[in-house]
């Protein structure tokens, strides 16, 4: 059945400026596993809304017993789709991630919502949901739970990694969220040599 993982955090922080942090937070010193990024699609909607595709690539080390059970020569690098929503009227932005690669071993299927606290405007509150699945015989269970502590491990960096993103924008000059601002406020880089081939076409799903 997998396993499940759920959180809840709230953020000292504005939706507006946690939106801009979130297009800023890499590089940064807590998620030195998150390689590059790039951007796949991006369309506004009639109704304004924001929809966005990107590919993550992320290093990807097996514990030691796993690398004792699969090849030596697995990939160490993991491909890694993030869909988003902004809503600029709810005041909301959806992500779901989930990898493309490694889906023989393991299938990490993550959601996010970021969503201003109406009773503290000054608040954003975050819930996060993921589920981890295995479907290797005999090993699941292990693969599963190895994922589980990864997975914790990691938005506990990507929290810090959002904290010292929104720091950075705060000692800055107030984020421009309308007009052409979009190659100065998210890093563009190259996708290595062995990346999967992109499309431009638009996505059939959104989150």
């Amino acid at each position: 059945m997998g396993r499940y993982f759920q959180s809840e955090v709230d953020i000292n922080s504005p939706w507006y400026q946690v939106l801009a942090a979130f297009w800023r937070r890499y590089p940064n010193p807590y998620s030195t596993h998150v390689l590059t990024e790039d951007v796949l699609y991006r369309e506004v909607t009639p109704s304004n809304r924001l929809l966005s595709r990107r590919l993550l690539t992320k290093t990807n080390r097996l514990p030691g017993w796993a690398e004792r059970v699969f090849p030596a020569h697995m990939a160490r690098r993991v491909y890694v789709l993030e869909d988003s929503v902004v809503d600029p009227q709810t005041h909301t932005l959806t992500t779901r991630t989930w990898n493309i690669n490694h889906n023989t071993l393991m299938t990490v299927v993550e959601s996010c919502l970021f969503e201003e606290d109406r009773s503290r405007p000054s608040w954003t509150k975050l819930r996060r949901e993921a589920w981890i699945i295995s479907t290797v015989r005999g090993l699941a269970r292990p693969i599963q739970e190895f994922g589980l502590v990864r997975f914790k491990s990691n938005q506990d960096k990507a929290v810090k990694g959002l904290e010292y993103a929104l720091t950075k924008i705060q000692t800055e000059d107030p984020p421009h969220l309308h007009g052409d601002q979009g190659e100065s406020s998210e890093k563009h880089k190259l996708l290595p040599p062995q990346a999967p081939p992109t499309s431009t076409q638009k996505p059939k799903h959104f989150v």
